[in-house]
């Protein structure tokens, strides 16, 4: 038997995100968790960047998209859903392809949603005088959002491919995302510009003294996902379903 084309097997990955809850709920967490947040933000008048002022809900924001990309993956490793998805597509890099897009797309369209419900909240609860950003910077930021959550929902898809674990794959990612890439950047200072969600986040700045820009930050965050889900795809093909 043939395996399916490429669309059928994408489809039906979105039938699976559209049918479970846990990821609908966590797509639905992301606009909310990070427009709350970034209305918090832009309570405070002493910051200097209004862009990051109305985009630091996404510091906290992102653990939703981490989760969603954790649970889409982590689903395939209970009760032998794997072999069923495989029996449907037989060539596994095929699938595994297919799950990434799901994911993606779902991310990067939430994630425009987000970057617009945060610019909105924050723009309402700051000041007139702390709108200091540039259109151009406004609309960098907002695809700049949805591109970094993207990425680190796939670098959670991949890691969770890798350990074959959701809770694994959470118990790693998000005391990282909290606590240890902030300790990390106290004590090495500009080293830690190339970690995933540092280097990521720049895009998010009107200005920033470290080593990477904009572009190049979310660069690096692609190179860290690419290696997570090249070693995913490693193992999809190396283990028995």
């Amino acid at each position: 038997m043939s395996s399916p084309a490429f669309p059928p097997a994408l489809h039906a990955e979105w039938i699976k995100i559209r049918t479970l809850r846990a990821q609908i709920g966590a797509l639905a967490a992301l606009p909310l968790a990070t427009a709350a947040f970034s209305a918090l933000a832009g309570l405070d008048e002493g910051g200097d960047d209004a862009l990051f002022s109305a985009f630091f809900g996404v510091t906290l924001g992102q653990i939703a998209a981490i989760a969603f990309g954790t649970t889409a993956v982590s689903a395939e490793f209970r009760a032998g859903a794997l072999r069923l998805s495989l029996a449907a597509v037989p060539r596994r890099g095929r699938w595994f392809a297919a799950k990434l897009t799901a994911i993606g797309l779902a991310v990067f369209a939430v994630g425009l949603v987000t970057g617009l419900a945060a610019l909105t909240v924050a723009a309402a609860a700051a000041g007139p005088g702390e709108q200091e950003a540039t259109p151009a910077e406004w609309a960098r930021g907002t695809v700049g959002c949805a591109v970094y959550l993207t990425l680190m929902a796939l670098l959670a898809a991949g890691l969770t491919t890798v350990l074959r674990s959701g809770v694994g794959t959470l118990s790693i990612l998000v005391p990282f995302l909290l606590v240890v890439s902030f300790v990390i950047g106290d004590v090495n200072g500009n080293a830690a510009d190339l970690l995933p969600d540092r280097a990521g986040q720049v895009v998010l700045h009107s200005r920033w003294d470290g080593l990477l820009g904009p572009w190049t930050g979310l660069a690096v965050t692609a190179l860290w996902t690419a290696a997570a889900v090249a070693v995913g795809a490693w193992r999809v093909r190396a283990r028995d379903a």
